[in-house]
């Protein structure tokens, strides 16, 4: 209940300092009194005194006069009723003029500098209007009269300036602030993810501790079965075929478990690069002659589009090459038979990109977001390390790894490494939906 409440009242706060602001009184009480205390009392300043001081509460309020042609209308209300006030209360010599001001001032807060000038100029023509209702040939104007009505026309362009370059001032603050206030707030966002990113690390690396140092004492028991079976095998009789069966698969799965912890320890170590500048295409080379000697061979067509005379890259040549040979053998398993994979390099500025192309049968756009995180595996009999370890390699190397993907279409995985003796700027994104 309490807290309905406060927010009633905080509520109810907000309504009355949007329609009641001290200003607002101000006009009011300023008009009022002007039309209760005038000399002359006469209908024209009982009305108009009120009406004007009423629209200039009311106008700051209703959305109409906040659009461009909203504030046109008001300024032309405002030197309508300023104009029917000197009019009817002594025409050119009326203390009335200073309502010129409003619209002035007007003009000048919610308009550019071309706006607020042609307001002025229509005030200031206005008021000048005023000296075609004297009776020239009985009335004329003395000199002191003369500077008095130079200086009721010269304090109009000189107000409106100076509101004018006012709000500017007010406007360009309200913009930098707005700026400081965007950049505060991606700021923080990327605080929040790196806040993120470093807990996600901690944990992975405290995981990764505890479970490289199981898959070690893995080993010992695993080579003891992998004996076992092959001592069985070896002292079971031919004729005892279901036994020699069982073995087999045994030492098949030993085998199996034995990978998979060797390709952890792979993931979980910490990798120690030799690098040093390396001609790529010798590099890529070797990964597609590693590739073409895979038993049994792929049933596709690998294409190399290699950029001529690119720079040496700073490299670990055999680890950047298992790199190259992880992705060609997943482009080549999405691949249908016969199908193309391009094996492209180009030059891009301060680096080089690689990437591997197939048209095969793309990636969903649900997985793409975890395609490189360990154990993430779409195949049958994956482990999900492989693309994961591709990651690291590539982070080590300092560079970024991205895949663009659209089902049934086809892949794309980049690598854009830094040439020697260069850094990526960073900030480049791992995951794309579709390829360019």
């Amino acid at each position: 209940m309490a807290d309905t409440e406060g927010i009633d009242t905080e509520a109810s706060q907000s309504w009355w300092r949007k329609w009641i602001r001290l200003q607002d009184i101000v006009w009011l009480l300023l008009f009022f009194s002007l039309a209760f205390y005038s000399p002359g009392q006469g209908l024209i300043e009982l009305s108009l005194l009120p009406a004007l001081a009423l629209f200039q509460v009311v106008a700051t309020k209703l959305p109409i006069f906040a659009t461009t042609r909203g504030s046109v209308a008001a300024i032309v209300i405002e030197l309508g009723i300023a104009y029917a006030l000197m009019r009817y209360t002594g025409g050119v010599s009326s203390s009335y003029y200073i309502v010129l001001l409003l619209p002035v001032i007007f003009a000048g807060t919610t308009m550019g500098l071309i706006g607020m000038a042609a307001v002025t100029i229509l005030a200031m023509a206005e008021y000048l209007s005023l000296l075609l209702l004297i009776d020239w040939t009985t009335q004329y104007i003395e000199p002191k009269e003369i500077f008095e009505l130079v200086l009721r026309i010269g304090v109009l362009p000189v107000v409106g300036i100076l509101t004018h370059e006012l709000a500017e001032a007010n406007r360009r603050a309200a913009r930098q602030y707005q700026k400081v206030a965007q950049q505060l707030e991606t700021a923080n966002e990327n605080l929040v993810e790196a806040e993120a990113a470093v807990r996600r690390s901690e944990r992975l690396a405290a995981l990764g501790q505890l479970t490289a140092g199981l898959a070690h004492e893995l080993r010992n028991p695993l080579g003891t079965i992998k004996a076992s079976a092959e001592m069985l095998t070896r002292n079971v009789t031919t004729q005892n075929a279901v036994a020699q069966e069982m073995a087999g698969f045994i030492s098949g799965e030993v085998d199996r478990a034995n990978s998979l912890v060797t390709r952890f320890l792979d993931f979980a170590r910490p990798l120690r690069l030799q690098l040093s500048p390396q001609h790529l295409d010798a590099v890529l080379d070797k990964a597609v002659a590693d590739f073409n000697r895979r038993k049994p061979p792929f049933d596709v067509e690998l294409y190399l589009n290699y950029s001529p005379e690119l720079p040496k890259v700073a490299l670990d040549a055999e680890m950047f090459s298992s790199v190259v040979l992880n992705l060609l053998t997943n482009a080549a398993q999405a691949s249908p038979p016969k199908g193309a994979i391009t094996l492209k390099t180009r030059l891009l500025g301060s680096a080089v990109e690689v990437s591997v192309i197939d048209r095969g049968s793309g990636i969903q756009p649900d997985h793409i977001e975890n395609i490189f995180n360990p154990f993430f595996t779409t195949k049958p009999d994956g482990v999900g390390l492989g693309l994961a370890i591709v990651s690291k390699i590539v982070d080590e190397h300092g560079g970024t790894i991205s895949v663009e993907s659209e089902v049934g279409q086809g892949s794309v995985f980049r690598i854009v490494l830094p040439l020697a003796g260069r850094q990526l700027p960073g900030g480049a994104s791992r995951k794309r939906n579709k390829p360019q």
